[in-house]
């Protein structure tokens, strides 16, 4: 008879949020997949749980998946934990899940908190419906494109960001989305959470001589339904425009020009290249 896989929510910042069947599954289960042995140490460490910890993190190699999959199958119970919050939602435990599921082998879920639920509850804008985004690429092709792709979603959009990243998020969004309102929260459920509201034009300016640092979550309202289709060729023609002045290849540039207006790519190349 196989055993059972756990997903387990933890934490997101403050210890206290962590439940009490949480705590007793961690303690109970025969081993535990962990994004960070170090970071779960701690708060196993914390509550007296002393328990075998396997790194399942985003470079882990599939057999290592296997192995822990096979474990199960054979009868032992497996928690999956992530460095914060709910696991398996972009976080290498998906991959554990999955395979269980192919496999018939059976998985429980243990509710904790997240991250993006939390921001959604706190931040002041509406989210009746959202989009959940994760982290942005630190490719710039690919963020572009990304950023593109939900320019007219008229959800509130929900990303995570690290501090490293944060001002140039802050400059591409404004760039594709244009000056929406965004609330920045910062280190939710930590000593120092706060919740900033302001625009995607006005953000930057709270960490001027102040690095950022610390997880953060941006939450930035949606399209209006009116937003995509109130740009002109020449409005779309000029933002293809712009982006070529700042080094993007015209093709290229004409693509995003076409996702955030909905003009073709070929009257804005045709408008903004040929016409030059």
């Amino acid at each position: 008879m196989s055993g059972k896989v756990y997903v387990v929510g933890t934490p997101i910042g403050n210890l206290e949020d962590i439940t009490y069947r949480a705590v007793r599954i961690l303690g109970e289960v025969d081993l535990i997949a962990a994004e960070d042995t170090r970071v779960t140490l701690k708060l196993l460490n914390h509550f007296g749980i002393k328990k075998p910890l396997i790194s399942c993190h985003e470079h882990v190699t599939p057999e290592i998946i296997e192995g822990i999959v096979n474990r199960v199958a054979a009868g032992e119970n497996c928690a999956v934990v992530s460095d914060a919050g709910m696991p398996c939602i972009s976080d290498p435990g998906a991959d554990i899940v999955t395979l269980c599921r192919d496999r018939d082998i059976p998985v429980e879920v243990v509710p904790g908190p997240t991250a993006v639920a939390s921001a959604a509850a706190v931040c002041g804008l509406p989210a009746y419906r959202f989009s959940f985004e994760g982290f942005l690429s630190t490719a710039k092709k690919q963020r572009t494109e990304h950023l593109v792709q939900v320019s007219a979603l008229p959800e509130t959009l929900i990303f995570y960001e690290s501090p490293h990243k944060l001002l140039d998020t802050f400059r591409d969004m404004l760039k594709i989305l244009g000056d929406r309102r965004i609330a920045i929260c910062h280190e939710l459920t930590k000593l120092h959470e706060s919740v900033i509201r302001t625009t995607l034009s006005e953000a930057p300016s709270f960490y001027e001589g102040a690095k950022p640092k610390g997880e953060f979550v941006l939450v930035i309202e949606g399209a209006k339904k009116d937003e995509k289709g109130s740009y002109t060729l020449e409005d779309a023609a000029a933002i293809a425009a712009k982006h070529i002045e700042d080094g993007m290849k015209p093709t290229e540039a004409c693509r995003l020009a076409a996702g955030i207006t909905g003009f073709s790519r070929s009257d804005i190349y045709e408008k903004t290249v040929k016409d030059r």
